[in-house]
């Protein structure tokens, strides 16, 4: 009898989750409150960085958003209406263009917090370029086995720039990203699980699978995971370039 109220107790919370059409909204809003309101926290003020971290996620959506249009239009990834508020532009939700803004902010929030509280805490720099070298190198052999399949070659092209751009970065921000990368993979794993269809019956984020490699962790497809990287790591290229500029770099 208790199995029976258990089983119904997750399918009544499934479907609660199911019948709400600002799905989307609602994690992007969750996603990006806490770190906004730390953001006034007065020892790591990490508002006085927000011209140089507002104008890199501006500059890094513009090309991620034209990828996101070209790719929905291509058939390689599409959004469910169930779950969004309904207005769309250029195919893509209002919801996922603010997702280019608000899931950067936050990443990039626990980057720099992270940053600030542990300062002495980074990889050598022997050490990130091994790993650098030799995600570049399977990144190639990815390209050259799955050109066929869209989202598997223009994500990593798109990573092994950015890596080899990392390589060439005289901030040696690699050295703390490869860290900061695996705490932000938590959050980014709840969010991008649910957008893929964990907990709720279909997906907000649909994609077709003889565009990826086909292999998922859990509901997310793999390429998500490069995908994220890249994303974060070209605005940290961008915010410590712009902080020289607005001499916020202190």
């Amino acid at each position: 009898m208790a199995n029976v109220s258990v089983c119904c107790g997750y399918h009544l919370n499934i479907l609660k989750i199911n019948q709400v059409k600002s799905l989307y909204l609602i994690l992007l809003l969750a996603s990006f409150a806490v770190p906004f309101v730390y953001s006034f926290e007065k020892k790591m003020n990490f508002i006085k960085h927000w011209k140089a971290v507002f104008l890199s996620i501006a500059l890094v959506a513009s090309f991620y958003i034209v990828w996101d249009v070209i790719f929905t239009y291509a058939g390689v990834w599409g959004f469910n209406p169930d779950y969004f508020i309904g207005l769309t532009i250029f195919k893509l939700p209002i919801e996922e263009w603010m997702f280019f803004i608000l899931i950067p902010y936050a990443s990039l929030f626990i980057h720099y917090a992270l940053q600030y509280f542990f300062p002495a805490v980074q990889l050598s720099d022997k050490l990130v370029k091994w790993l650098t070298i030799t995600l570049i190198g399977f990144l190639f052999l990815l390209v050259l086995l799955f050109f066929d399949r869209l989202y598997t070659l223009i994500n990593s092209l798109v990573l092994i720039g950015a890596l080899i751009l990392g390589l060439k970065d005289k901030f040696n921000i690699l050295n703390r990203f490869f860290l900061s990368y695996l705490v932000i993979l938590i959050p980014f794993t709840i969010v991008n699980g649910i957008l893929t269809g964990s907990f709720i019956s279909e997906p907000i984020v649909w994609y077709n699978n003889q565009e990826n490699l086909g292999i998922r962790f859990f509901t997310i497809p793999l390429e998500d995971f490069g995908y994220t990287f890249s994303l974060m790591f070209l605005n940290l290229l961008l915010i410590e370039r712009f902080k020289i500029i607005f001499n916020t770099n202190k």
